[in-house]
This record gives C-alpha cells, structure tokens and sequence, in this order.
C-alpha cells in the first residue's frame, strides 16, 4: 500500500466539504439538497464513481465551481469520494442537508482551511484515510481571543 498526501486546489479559499457516498445518483442528489438549502448558495461538486465506468460525475450551479470540483475529484481518485466547493454559503448552512442524503456515508470535514487528503493506494484502487484541516493549535484561548470570536460570529450573522 500507497500512502500520499494531496493538497486540495482551492485558491480562493473557499468553503467546503469532502465526503464519502455509495451511489450513482450521488451527484444528483447532492445537488438537490444543495439548490434547497438556499437559493443565494453557488456550489459545485463532483463524486468518483468506484464501479462501472468509474467517472467522476459533478453537477453544480456554477460552472468555475464545478470544474473547480472536478480537478479536485479526480485528482484525489478514491472511490465513492465526494467534494464539494460553496460559494456565498457556509458548510454550516448545508451540512445537515448533505448529511441527510441517504447516499452520504461519511463527512470528513467541511472547512475554508487549507486541506489535505490522506490517500491509501493499493492494487484495487484508491481510499481516502483521512484529512489535514488547516493547521495544528498555537496555544489556548484567552479572554481576548473569546471576545474577538464572538464578535467575528455577530459579524456574519451568527450571533446577536
């Protein structure tokens, strides 16, 4: 076995979400559950088939974004993988709804962090083992950085 890490191309640092799925209708169905949560949200996202054709399938109401997905998808190649780009949204916003697509089998983070994928490779294909989100803590949070916290949320809305 193949162990690599792989940066995920996000220049604009966007938001967003890798998972694992089961199905092929996972692209479509994700892309419902995104186009409901919110009709300011644009998103792409992209899902690697692990049988058949094995193609990454993607769908999106932004085309940079999808396409965006796409490279990402391919490049990590593991099987039943999904990533998906928001824009004018927050993972918050969907993750539950993305969660709740019967297809999702696991989330392994959703964040505008510089990501990694951890990838096994063996014979039989590709796996995701795991993911780097951003970078490790630099010390414990004071009463300062609390008040700064809270304020930052009451800035995009998420606090009174």
């Amino acid at each position: 076995m193949e162990l690599t890490n792989l940066g995920i191309e996000n220049p604009e640092e966007l938001n967003l979400i890798i998972g694992q799925a089961h199905f092929i209708k996972t692209a479509d169905d994700l892309h419902e559950a995104l186009a409901q949560s919110s009709p300011s949200l644009r998103f792409g996202l992209a899902f690697c088939e692990a049988s058949g054709p094995a193609l990454v399938r993607s769908s999106g109401n932004d085309s940079g974004l999808k396409a965006l997905a796409e490279r990402n998808a391919l490049a990590v190649g593991a099987g039943h993988s999904f990533i998906i780009f928001l824009k004018d949204g927050f993972p918050v916003n969907v993750l539950n709804a993305v969660k709740a697509v019967p297809e999702v089998c696991r989330i392994f983070c959703a964040t505008a962090n510089p990501v990694e994928v951890i990838v096994a490779q063996t014979p039989q294909g590709r796996g995701i083992l795991g993911v780097i989100d951003g970078v490790s803590p630099k010390g414990i949070e004071t009463d300062a950085d609390r008040a700064h916290r809270r304020e930052f949320l009451k800035k995009i809305g998420y606090k009174l």
